[in-house]
């Protein structure tokens, strides 16, 4: 009998144990925020928002995620939109999405367009004009999406009314036009943030991150390939600035961003081999084919390739050679099936033919770091003057490709900018420019 009892206490603090023990991993798993939540209320008035995937253990960038604590303190940002097309609604989608972001008011010239994205979104108020967004009272940031020749003009007046910025890229087509915008935030003391959306896409920041942990060594080489699924229009072509500055421009900017630093000179050459038509056009204008080699310090090459038509989908590739291995991706697909026959086997689809849905997340994720950066006021992750000099890389690939040679970098900021020793001595002083970028301090010299 003492042997029974004895045995079912012991039985029975077991399954206690066992009980507390499944308890505890309950709990545990319950503290744990799904990769999927979004908006789930916490105790205490904490609201965490858009939480996809937080960061991994050894610190590496994933996917996207917010986290914003809100107090009672904490002030809703109210943003309005200018430009209602395309890009506009993707950015207007991913704002109704941030937490303590509220949009108040949109823009488009064709006012239809506008009212239609307000009531999509809830939006209270629209308009056929951008200066009503502008100096709308309750407006704190303003996106801009409007088309580029109308962005230097605007981002100038929202900091004249103090309003922090993001705009779409470029921020001018013009160099003088640009740096008289970031100055004019400076100024003013508000944020300007540029849309280079690839630098937010999860492809290209994994291999950012395998750089930075040296997982690959030292970085050699870097390749970046970039093909569009079909030519434009000759109308779009026509004016658009050439092939450098309306397409290569992100892979410039993406060379940049891979390598860390700031590039010292450029070769560039371009031809055309898919339409035709486009050959009577100036510049590089002409050129629907293009490759440029860019020296970084300590060696580093980077190459990019941008073609305008790409027979089997939309091509986005990366690849950086490393002294200790090599990291490269490969392009998105809508799904992953494949296809496997006696004839055939590989993805039983084409990769994305299109730019938004290729960058659509990428797209949404730099909206959400503004919001961040706006709801916390910290610095934005990409700055004018990373959107200057990637016009500036264009601008210099551009008169590669013309003057078949290669062309320093500080080339492009002299040409525009040094016209008397009393300009370019001005320059040297401005933080702007990059080091490297800058003309020789010494102006004198400029005139020899």
């Amino acid at each position: 009998m003492i042997l029974f009892l004895l045995f079912f206490f012991v039985k029975t603090e077991v399954i206690k144990m066992r009980f507390i023990a499944s308890s505890l991993s309950l709990i545990i798993a319950a503290a744990a925020i799904s990769p999927l939540d979004a908006f789930v209320s916490k105790p205490n008035g904490l609201t965490f928002g858009i939480r996809k995937q937080k960061l991994s253990d050894n610190g590496r960038s994933t996917n996207l995620m917010m986290n914003i604590e809100k107090t009672d303190t904490e002030k809703t940002i109210k943003v309005g939109v200018i430009g209602c097309g395309r890009i506009g609604l993707v950015h207007l989608g991913a704002i109704t999405k941030a937490p303590n972001v509220l949009p108040v008011i949109v823009s488009n010239p064709t006012i239809s367009k506008a009212e239609a994205a307000a009531a999509t979104y809830g939006v209270p108020k629209f308009s056929s004009d951008a200066m009503d967004v502008i100096t709308d009272p309750e407006v704190d940031a303003v996106w801009i999406c409007s088309p580029s020749q109308f962005h230097a003009d605007q981002i100038k007046a929202c900091a004249a009314n103090g309003k922090d910025i993001f705009c779409e890229k470029p921020i001018a087509t013009d160099l003088a036009e640009t740096v008289e915008a970031i100055n004019a935030c400076q100024e003013a003391g508000v944020k300007l943030m540029i849309g280079l959306q690839r630098r937010f896409d999860q492809n290209f920041l994994r291999v950012k991150d395998a750089i930075r942990d040296k997982e690959v060594g030292e970085p050699i080489m870097i390749k970046l390939c970039s093909r569009d699924p079909e030519p434009p229009p000759f109308e779009y072509v026509k004016g658009g600035g050439g092939i450098f500055n309306d397409m290569a421009v992100h892979d410039l900017d993406m060379t940049r961003f891979l390598a860390g630093s700031d590039p010292i000179d450029i070769l560039a050459i371009g031809s055309t081999h898919i339409d035709k038509s486009i050959e009577v056009l100036p510049g590089s204008e002409k050129y629907d084919t293009a490759s440029c080699i860019v020296r970084y310090p300590n060696g580093v090459q980077a190459m990019v390739d941008v073609c305008r038509q790409s027979s089997y989908g939309y091509d986005q590739r990366a690849e950086v050679l490393g002294t200790k291995g090599m990291i490269a991706t490969d392009n998105v697909y809508p799904n992953t099936a494949k296809i496997y026959k006696n004839d055939f086997t590989g993805n039983a689809d084409m990769p994305y033919d299109f730019f938004l849905s290729r960058y659509n997340e990428a797209y949404v994720t730099e909206t959400i770091a503004f919001c961040e950066a706006l709801v916390n006021d910290t610095p934005v992750p990409c700055t004018g003057e990373d959107g200057l000099v990637a016009l500036v890389m264009s601008i210099a690939a551009d008169m590669s490709a013309a003057e078949n040679r290669w062309v320093k970098f500080s080339e492009v900021v002299q040409a525009v900018y040094c016209k008397s020793p009393t300009e370019c001595s001005l320059l040297s002083q401005n933080d702007v420019f990059p080091d490297g970028f800058k003309p020789k301090t010494d102006a004198v010299e400029l005139l020899s």
